[in-house]
């Protein structure tokens, strides 16, 4: 019999962002309830106190910590099928990591996102942009190091990669160069040096194709799902970090893709190979969280 788990991640650090922990338990709430068990990785919560950029990203020994306790979890369970609800991108890496292993190396991976979380901005010191680069065995060097059977890259597909325009290129060259943020290597260069494979929403719109071609032609049986859910259009879904109703996100390109198509490529994806993983990430509910502060301002709620 199949073994599925559930793991709630609520971490915030790898995007500096202590919102993402309520977005991870509204995630996991929201979920249709079965029998599979819903565990509850250990992750320090938001204290006040802001995290200090430890050697190039921002509270490195929490992230440490928390992904190995999410490891010990998952090796305690051994299960053959993983469901993630975080929590920011940097959550994927213990479960798609065991899922290789489980799987002798062989596991598909299919990045659903508008960001290719392959590459470190130097200045932008953020873990949640190098899970990708992580699993790959490339990224942040202590991070890869807990990844014992690095993924494929021909067995890695970005769907849904944003490209932004040339007038955002701009926008965020001029952004990033005020905030003194570089990059060593850009995330197209990283996809050609390594050879994966990548389809826009624009392409998936029409065709999925591209995605049944690699399932067959890298003979993918088992296949892991990374949904950031950054990759839909801000405007049709609001629980974005780009869709602050306070601040606008001007650092990367937002997402184009509608819910409907993210469904239809999710229930395809199912249908071509065994899904083994899911880990869905970045969900910021900014109607509930602001509930949620107005709610914990009043007085007669909290006497």
């Amino acid at each position: 019999m199949t073994k599925t788990i559930r793991l709630l991640m609520p971490q915030w650090q790898g995007g500096n962002n202590p919102n993402y922990s309520f977005g991870a338990e509204l995630l996991a709430w929201l979920a249709p309830d079965n029998a599979q068990p819903l565990i509850q990785v250990p992750v320090q919560a938001y204290d006040g106190t802001p995290l200090v950029n430890e050697n190039g990203m921002y509270g490195r020994k929490q992230l440490l910590e928390q992904l190995e306790a999410a490891q010990h979890i998952i090796d305690a369970h051994k299960p053959d099928r993983i469901v993630m609800f975080g929590g920011d991108c940097l959550v994927e890496q213990a479960p798609f990591a065991y899922l290789n292993e489980r799987y002798g190396g062989e596991l598909g991976l299919i990045w659903i996102d508008a960001h290719s979380d392959l590459v470190r901005y130097v200045g932008y010191d953020n873990g949640h942009t190098l899970p990708l680069g992580n699993l790959l065995g490339e990224g942040d060097e202590e991070f890869a190091k807990h990844v014992k059977i690095p993924l494929k890259p021909e067995n890695v597909f970005i769907a849904g990669l944003s490209a932004p325009t040339e007038e955002e290129t701009k926008a965020f060259s001029e952004t990033f160069q005020r905030l003194g943020v570089t990059t060593t290597e850009t995330d197209t260069e990283v996809i050609q040096r390594l050879g994966i494979r990548t389809a826009g929403t624009q392409e998936l719109t029409t065709s999925t194709e591209s995605i049944k071609e690699w399932i067959k032609e890298s003979g993918i049986k088992h296949l892991a799902i990374h949904l950031d859910l950054d990759v839909l259009d801000p405007k049709a879904f609001r629980s974005l970090l780009f869709a602050n109703p306070e601040a606008p996100y001007n650092l990367s390109p937002a997402g184009t893709m509608q819910i409907p198509q993210l469904l239809h490529l999710i229930k395809e994806l199912s249908e071509e190979t065994d899904v083994v993983g899911l880990g869905i990430t970045e969900h910021m509910p900014w109607d509930s969280i602001n509930l949620k502060n107005l709610l914990g301002e009043i007085p007669i709620l909290n006497h």
